[in-house]
């Protein structure tokens, strides 16, 4: 953990090569607050008050960029495409989870959600 942590050039690839070792059969996201800038201890943050659960890692962490794009987050998000950001591409090259927005599909059980869904969907 401490080369991970202390290697901020690679940090995000070695988190995507770090899911090669096991296979989630749920992932659950907390974005009732989420940080838009620093983190993890400290920073900017705003509430999305959102949910986020599915089977696909690379997926919920797209959503997850797309929920910090709708937020208004740093530079480095909100210029970057989501499937160009570092551990997304690194995760896709691994075989993690979906190869693009193409393969990701937002249920929800109400229409507020499916509006909010729609928003995220044009993050991409």
């Amino acid at each position: 953990m401490h080369e991970l942590h202390t290697s901020f050039l690679s940090m995000r690839k070695m988190i995507a090569e770090i899911n090669q070792a096991y296979i989630p059969s749920l992932i659950i996201m907390d974005g009732i607050e989420a940080f838009v800038d620093g983190g993890p201890m400290s920073g900017t943050k705003k509430r999305a008050d959102v949910i986020v659960a599915g089977t696909d890692r690379v997926a919920i962490d797209a959503i997850g960029l797309a929920i910090l794009k709708e937020l208004g987050s740093n530079k480095a998000i909100m210029k970057t495409r989501i499937f160009e950001q570092e551990q997304i591409h690194r995760a896709v090259e691994l075989g993690l989870g979906v190869a693009g927005p193409e393969g990701i599909e937002i249920l929800t059980d109400d229409e507020d959600g499916k509006k909010y869904a729609e928003e995220l969907i044009k993050k991409f």
